[in-house]
């Protein structure tokens, strides 16, 4: 297959278009000839030395990325930066990253892989980014406590052997729940203006603990890496099972424990 018509077929797939001008990701093909071919696809989290180096080892024509090399623009290929772009070109891997897409996507994304975990019923975007969403909210089929989330959040997901945290400032049994991956925990105010239980994110920030007490809101930090993991996964299934074409894939689990 085309690398042209790969990408197109993901950014088709993804809208990368309609989250053109809300995210810091150059999201798409960042490296890479759109008229190379792709027999062999990697996917993983985080598109970094260690994963690069690994695709190329295992003879990738891409690699698929949620975090890639660049976050609006780069003035120089130098240093880390440089650590990275090199291997892609002397072993011509290309470099294909969703962002923010894949976090918001309903079926595919981040939020919707952690809602399947947690089995939510009701779902519907969360997570406001612009006119988009970052991710998913739904219901549970039935009322839970922060240890029954926590419990089945640690038992599904890469965490790189770290603890599920919970902020346990909401009510005794949990029913609505709203889930934005990586960092959310900018989503505590939109979560109590939406009357949701629990707020699921990878990580959180020093000031997120009060203003969820202050609204009585229970927050479970399950890992920034941990909670983004889904979604590459399910575009690797995509590619697999929905493709006709004979693409060989593999995913390079890399958990960072945060």
């Amino acid at each position: 297959m085309r690398l042209s018509t790969f990408c197109e077929r993901l950014d088709d797939e993804l809208r990368t278009s309609d989250y053109a001008a809300l995210d810091a990701s150059a999201n798409g093909l960042q490296v890479g000839p759109r008229d190379g071919e792709v027999e062999r696809v990697a996917f993983c989290t985080d598109g970094v030395r260690e994963t690069i180096e690994l695709a190329a080892d295992w003879g990738a024509d891409a690699l698929v990325s949620h975090h890639g090399v660049s976050w609006g623009g780069i003035e120089r290929v130098t240093e880390r930066a440089y650590d990275r772009v090199a291997p892609l070109v002397e072993n011509d891997v290309a470099l294909y990253v969703s962002h923010l897409p894949l976090d918001g996507h309903q079926e595919l994304g981040n939020a919707a892989g952690v809602a399947d975990v947690l089995e939510l019923d009701a779902r519907e975007p969360f997570g406001a980014v612009g006119p988009e969403h970052a991710g998913t909210r739904g219901r549970l089929p039935a009322p839970a406590s922060s240890d029954d989330l926590r419990d089945a959040l640690a038992s599904e997901l890469s965490t790189g052997g770290q603890p599920v945290q919970v902020l346990d400032h909401g009510p005794d049994e949990l029913r609505d729940v709203a889930i934005v991956t990586g960092d959310g925990s900018d989503y505590v105010d939109e979560a109590a203006r939406k009357d949701v239980d629990v707020l699921v994110t990878g990580e959180a920030k020093q000031k997120t603990y009060h203003e969820a007490r202050e609204v009585d809101l229970t927050v479970v930090l399950a890992g920034h890496y941990a909670t983004e993991t889904f979604g590459v996964q399910n575009l690797q299934s995509l590619v697999d099972d929905d493709w006709e074409e004979p693409i060989e894939t593999t995913f390079f689990d890399v958990p960072t424990g945060i």
